[in-house]
């Protein structure tokens, strides 16, 4: 007997990936952002992003985890945090952790850093949803400076048509700007607080 159609789309979305030479397994589901493989900008970002062994990092707007679940492998003596606004989205990176026995990294339920403010951090990495409009971007990057070690690095990875935004608000915030990859569609900077 064949399954319905409808019970196969309520299935979780399972894939593997290898990310910065680590082999990760995803559930994800319909409704998350790119839930059937890791998306392009977040591929890009994670080539560029720097990272040392004792990192304390957070994944802002986590979706489902491939982000935080690089960093925290990449950064074992450290912890890393994941945040989304969207409880459906933290239920999969909770799960995603516990698959791939992450034991350095939490996810929480969180719009923006409003449940996190008393955490900081060496390394935030965001691929910045462009629909969440320029106050909450501005928010973003005024709470993301706030809660950086000095020295610490803020990567995002935006639409390109984004990216003058982004140069403009680094500037203003942090004082300094770096792109680091320009691509047709996706375009990664850093600042540093």
């Amino acid at each position: 007997m064949s399954k319905d159609p409808i019970d196969k789309l309520r299935e979780d979305i399972v894939f593997n990936a290898t990310l910065r030479g680590q082999p990760l397994t995803f559930h994800a589901t319909w409704g998350t952002f790119s839930p059937r493989e890791v998306d392009e900008g977040s591929l890009l970002m994670l080539d560029y992003v720097k990272i040392n062994p004792e990192d304390d990092c957070l994944d802002l707007g986590c979706g489902y985890g491939p982000i935080g679940l690089t960093l925290a492998r990449l950064a074992p003596q450290g912890n890393t945090t994941l945040v989304d606004r969207d409880y459906v989205a933290i239920d999969y990176a909770q799960k995603n952790i516990a698959l791939n026995q992450i034991t350095n990294a939490e996810a929480l339920l969180s719009n923006g850093f409003d449940r996190i403010r008393d955490r900081r951090f060496d390394v935030i990495a965001s691929n910045l949803p462009a629909k969440v409009g320029n106050e909450m971007l501005t928010l973003f990057m005024h709470d993301a400076r706030e809660q950086l070690n000095p020295g610490g690095r803020f990567y995002v990875v935006t639409i390109t048509g984004l990216r003058k935004y982004i140069e403009r608000n680094f500037k203003e915030i942090f004082g300094n700007y770096k792109k680091l990859k320009q691509g047709k569609h996706y375009t990664v900077a850093m600042a540093t607080k």
